[in-house]
């Protein structure tokens, strides 16, 4: 039986870009135009188990993490989740587990489906883009209707049912003005973990980015001006992805995130018909691997198509990426951004790579003085940094639950803050 090669994660997307909101700035509405045979979307059970099958199939860990996305993944409702947890049951192998992590706008969230999901020990993210002015702006109902409202009651769910969850807060044109807004508005709710996404999206012609997007230098100095207030305030008590993933370079440890490793493609999606594309990005037919109907998983992760998708984000990086100080935080960030072209005619630099630079050459100061501390502390030693730890176990994968027992992902909790030596 073929195995993956490397550790990976499938988005899975059994309701396709099904929605029950209509946020201005989502990309993957349009992606039903894949799929010209139209509804149902909703991924058929014969498909489904499938899939979960293969999924086990092809993971060699002792946690098998499954990953469900949307559009919004809970339209299809909580039995067809219990569908998926039941399948997961019937085909667990011995002697390891299964995990679920779900990505939702929360407006569909109810007593039953927070119940389900501590009960069946989810992680949830939650997108959320700021405090309501700001969180209203783009993310809007079918009838482009306020959601922030909705999105805070599942938010008080969530907590309620002491369910694990993350942020995911889509930096824009407009909460990028106010970094220390949106930081202490997360703080004030009591946000403990958040990752932060730059939106970059191209005008409907093509030319040029919209006015929605982030300006690439505001999004550094956005990062900056929080960076500071967690550096001062919230170090080891609120977790930022970006700064975890920085922090970890001190360490020499791997890139958690995608975006700043040195190569991709071990994050594909997988559409509610069983076609699997080569990432969230690139669902489009250029990036069709195939179909679970036809392969197995593992075969399509382990494709040529995907080797060289992977390889092609270090192959095409640029002069200027190469020679750069903070390369190793950065590795030329995701390749759908990285469009503009240098003066001398070279191709590829990444349309956020003056904020990227602006915020890694900022900590980078902290960073260079954590690792030399790491360096002077034996292992099983707290550091003289709050939240900062010597000692987690070197087998540790990032998918596995952190040794902490906060119930969260190693990748998602302390692995940023906490150093693995063998």
């Amino acid at each position: 039986m073929t195995k993956a090669s490397r550790e990976f994660q499938v988005f899975a997307k059994p309701a396709g870009s099904v929605c029950n909101l209509r946020c201005s700035y989502c990309y993957y509405l349009k992606k039903e135009n894949l799929f010209p045979n139209g509804k149902p979307f909703r991924m058929p059970d014969d498909i489904l188990e499938q899939y979960i099958v293969g999924h086990i199939d092809a993971s060699d860990a002792t946690v098998i993490s499954f990953s469900w996305h949307g559009g919004e993944p809970t339209v299809l409702g909580l039995d067809y989740f219990r569908k998926i947890v039941a399948l997961q049951h019937m085909h667990k192998p011995a002697g390891r587990q299964i995990r679920n992590g779900i990505q939702t706008n929360g407006t569909l969230l109810d007593e039953d489906w927070c119940r389900f999901l501590a009960a069946e020990g989810f992680g949830v993210g939650l997108s959320l883009d700021g405090p309501e002015e700001l969180h209203d702006l783009y993310r809007v109902s079918s009838k482009q209707e306020p959601t922030h409202r909705q999105v805070m009651r599942g938010y008080a769910l969530l907590q309620k049912h002491r369910i694990p969850f993350d942020i995911l807060c889509v930096v824009h044109d407009r909460n990028v003005l106010d970094p220390a807004g949106v930081y202490r508005f997360f703080k004030q709710i009591g946000a403990s973990y958040l990752g932060f996404l730059p939106l970059v999206e191209f005008q409907p012609d093509g030319r040029g980015v919209s006015d929605r997007s982030v300006p690439a230098e505001a999004f550094g100095d956005f990062l900056c001006t929080i960076f500071d207030e967690w550096l001062s305030q919230d170090i080891g008590r609120v977790k930022v992805q970006i700064f975890e993933e920085a922090i970890g370079t001190a360490f020499g440890q791997d890139h958690a995130l995608c975006i700043f490793r040195k190569t991709c493609g071990d994050i594909p999606v997988i559409e509610h018909n069983g076609d699997l594309f080569a990432c969230d990005h690139f669902v489009d037919m250029e990036h069709r691997l195939g179909n679970i109907r036809e392969s197995s998983l593992a075969d399509l992760l382990e494709s040529p198509a995907q080797r060289a998708f992977g390889q092609a984000k270090l192959d095409g990086l640029p002069l200027v990426c190469r020679n750069c100080e903070v390369l190793a935080m950065c590795n030329g960030g995701c390749p759908k951004d990285r469009f503009l072209r240098m003066p001398g005619g070279e191709e590829g630099l990444n349309y956020l790579c003056a904020g990227y630079k602006r915020f890694f050459t900022h900590c980078r100061p902290f960073i260079t003085e954590l690792s030399a501390l790491w360096r002077q502390h034996p292992e099983g030693q707290k550091l003289p940094v709050p939240g900062v730890v010597t000692g987690i176990p070197a087998k540790t994968g990032r998918n596995d639950p952190c040794p902490c027992g906060s119930g969260r992902k190693y990748k998602k909790c302390c692995m940023g803050l906490s150093v693995a030596k063998s």
